[in-house]
């Protein structure tokens, strides 16, 4: 498995990746600079009820699928694929302004994944914004919002909702 390390500037915000040129230069934010590792995600979580989702991760190929989903939510531009989909406004490393928009979205992509369809979540590496929707979606499945966050990391990635902020919004959903 290819592994990218993001470097994340946790005091102006900006991210690159690890050896690029582009990278922030303030004095004084080195010590606020945190790395996370990448690597491919396109894998079925099977949520606290019984219920299917995949998660993604925008990887090499990022629309090669033996069978493509019957819908996809996902959390950043970059996503476009051929397939029905709708797009969330997330800022990477960070939480959706409207949490009432986000619930209402994952309640939907649920509603699907519940009558049989084939539903994809993903945004760029797979793990803060996918990890933290996840979370949300374990939440709708019936566990507690206390517990959603180590319910994803232990079931899907242990890299899962990266920052204290996205643990913050999913210990605060309301369903």
């Amino acid at each position: 498995m290819a592994v990218q390390v993001v470097v994340l500037c946790g005091d102006c915000g900006l991210h690159w990746f690890d050896g690029a040129a582009a990278e922030c230069v303030e004095p004084g934010h080195r010590e606020g600079h945190q790395r996370f590792s990448l690597h491919r995600h396109l894998d079925v979580v099977v949520l606290p009820d019984g219920t299917a989702v995949t998660a993604a991760s925008f990887a090499a190929a990022p629309y090669a699928r033996d069978v493509q989903p019957d819908f996809g939510l996902y959390l950043d531009a970059q996503w476009a694929p051929p397939w029905a989909h709708e797009q969330l406004d997330w800022p990477d490393f960070g939480v959706p302004a409207d949490a009432a928009a986000v619930v209402g979205a994952l309640r939907s992509l649920l509603d699907r994944a519940r009558r049989g369809e084939t539903v994809e979540l993903g945004c760029v590496g797979g793990h803060g914004r996918t990890g933290t929707a996840l979370a949300c979606l374990a939440v709708l499945a019936g566990c507690p919002a206390g517990d959603a966050v180590a319910w994803v990391r232990s079931n899907y990635c242990d890299k899962a909702v990266e920052t204290p902020e996205q643990e913050a919004f999913v210990a605060a959903l309301v369903v």
